[in-house]
């Protein structure tokens, strides 16, 4: 009796990477988060230079909770779960856009987490099968 094994394809690699990078996402949304708690003063701008004016502690919560779901859809990526999938594109796709949001208090910051989103929602949405 023969058994058929199926190779995985190069892209296995960039969606175990994708599942890496949304944990690394998640970790930095918490630091974001507990940073915009905890220390104000750190940022650029005043609250009112945001696109939505909140305080900075409502954005420490928001960016706290996105970066424990986020790190949590991580870990289902990496086991191949198709739930995690979903809601690692919609974790990223919503972190885009809260980072395109708080833009103006950390730009370098903010950049380089959506770029990061970008590549992760593409990875697991073209790719992201191949986890299995």
């Amino acid at each position: 009796m023969t058994t058929q094994t199926t190779r995985p394809s190069a892209w296995l690699g960039m969606v175990i990477f994708s599942g890496v990078i949304v944990m690394l996402l998640g970790s930095f949304q918490l630091i974001e988060g507990i940073v915009a708690i905890g220390m104000d003063e750190h940022y650029f701008t005043t609250s009112s230079g945001l696109a939505v004016d909140f305080n900075y502690t409502v954005w420490g919560v928001f960016h706290s909770m996105l970066g424990l779901l986020t790190m949590a859809a991580g870990l289902g990526v990496l086991a191949g779960k198709m739930w995690a999938r979903v809601i690692g594109i919609g974790v990223a796709a919503i972190s885009a856009l809260g980072n395109l949001l708080f833009l103006p208090a950390q730009p370098f910051w903010c950049t380089l987490i959506i770029a990061l989103d970008v590549l992760v929602v593409y990875t697991l949405a073209v790719h992201g099968r191949e986890a299995r």
